[in-house]
């Protein structure tokens, strides 16, 4: 018994040590061929801290302007909010179809797999990058981008919560003869609600956050002013839309956290 608990720590050991080994090495390579200086960076992090203080403070002109930026806070956060809701009810409907509980399986179940990954894997800023070339820099291009990242990533995560959650309660209903609306309406929302809304929260902040790089690509929300005043070299009234963004990101999460704690 000893003998293969030393040998199943040993093992453990040299596996652990050669994913370091391998990390390591990585590190070192990357870091050749990019010219990284570690050193060089952690040293820089006082001057830089310096030239924040100095530079990204609001000036009078910058809160002169705190209409127009929270507008656009406004703005961004509505986008946000509404990608969300709509992916998300589109990634329910296609999840069920992907989700073994439901009882597709084959050819449908891997499809809905395969395409919420494409969808989750591509990211949105590439997205919005593609889609520029159709519909220009506008909030369109914002939304589409957002939205198909948001419904590939819910999609995989409604499948497995369903799957978690509900296998008990839909083999229950189908022993009681209950049809598929029946069944997703008896069985697999109730007992997987929890998991949506909590998944649902997650991607506000996280579309939230998305949405300001991807305004400076599409030139709308929040993300056109930062970089309009950035290249305006106006840094006070740059500082202040990202203190803006950071206390909209704090809000946000507090009350997504406040939210879960009553639905669970």
């Amino acid at each position: 018994m000893n003998k293969a608990m030393n040998q199943a720590f040993r093992k453990r050991k040299i596996t652990y040590t050669l994913a370091f080994l391998v990390v390591l090495a990585l590190y070192l390579i990357s870091a050749y061929i990019t010219e990284f200086d570690l050193q060089t960076g952690i040293k820089a992090f006082p001057e830089a801290a310096k030239w924040m203080s100095e530079r990204l403070i609001p000036d009078a002109k910058a809160w002169e302007r705190l209409p127009k930026i929270l507008d656009k806070l406004f703005e961004t956060a509505l986008l946000s909010v509404a990608v969300t809701v709509t992916a998300g009810i589109g990634a329910f409907m296609f999840s069920l179809l992907g989700s073994k509980t439901t009882g597709f399986r084959g050819i449908i179940n891997q499809l809905v797999r395969m395409t919420a990954a494409f969808f989750r894997n591509v990211p949105d800023v590439v997205w919005a990058m593609v889609l520029m070339f159709s519909f220009g820099q506008n909030i369109l291009t914002g939304y589409f981008a957002l939205f198909f990242t948001t419904f590939g990533l819910l999609t995989r995560s409604f499948i497995e919560t369903i799957d978690e959650v509900s296998a008990s309660c839909v083999e229950a209903l189908n022993a009681t003869g209950a049809n598929f609306i029946q069944i997703v309406f008896q069985g697999i929302i109730p007992s997987a609600m929890t998991g949506i809304i909590t998944w649902i929260l997650y991607m506000i902040e996280t579309n939230i956050r998305s949405s300001t790089l991807i305004g400076i690509l599409t030139a709308t929300g929040i993300g056109y002013l930062f970089d309009m005043y950035y290249k305006r070299i106006e840094f006070g009234s740059a500082g202040l839309v990202v203190m803006a963004i950071v206390v909209l990101v704090i809000v946000i999460e507090t009350i997504s956290i406040q939210i879960r704690k009553v639905i669970k």
